[in-house]
């Protein structure tokens, strides 16, 4: 199980440096393909294909490329099985502040997650 643990916390690091870095390449690595990001807009559900973000992730600037300061870390981890697993994490993109709850499945070539709901705060 430990080494399961580390799998998951790898895939939580390539997360965020893809997030950090603007690199859909490296969020490939962890997002399945049938992936969808969810979030709450004036009372309304948003629904994002993995597609649809990885364009919004390719044409805005990067935390990296506006050189700001790194602050991404792990709340929380809760493995319900071998195969299934909960993240929330927060990172950030000055001004916008996220909280991200990332639902984990393990299949033949590791930890993929499958679903993205967030909530960001603008400071």
């Amino acid at each position: 199980m430990s080494s399961d643990l580390n799998d998951l916390e790898q895939a939580l690091q390539t997360y965020f440096d893809g997030l950090y870095e603007g690199d859909t390449e490296k969020l490939g690595r962890v997002f399945h393909d049938v992936s969808h990001l969810f979030s709450v807009t004036d009372g309304a559900l948003a629904d994002l294909p993995r597609a649809q973000w990885f364009e919004l992730v390719r044409t805005r600037k990067s935390a990296q490329s506006q050189d700001l300061p790194r602050h991404d870390w792990v709340v929380h981890i809760d493995r319900s099985g071998p195969n299934t697993a909960f993240a929330k994490v927060q990172c950030q993109i000055p001004p916008r502040y996220f909280t991200d709850y990332l639902t984990f499945v393990k299949l033949t070539d590791g930890w993929r997650i499958v679903s993205k709901t967030f909530h960001t705060e603008t400071r």
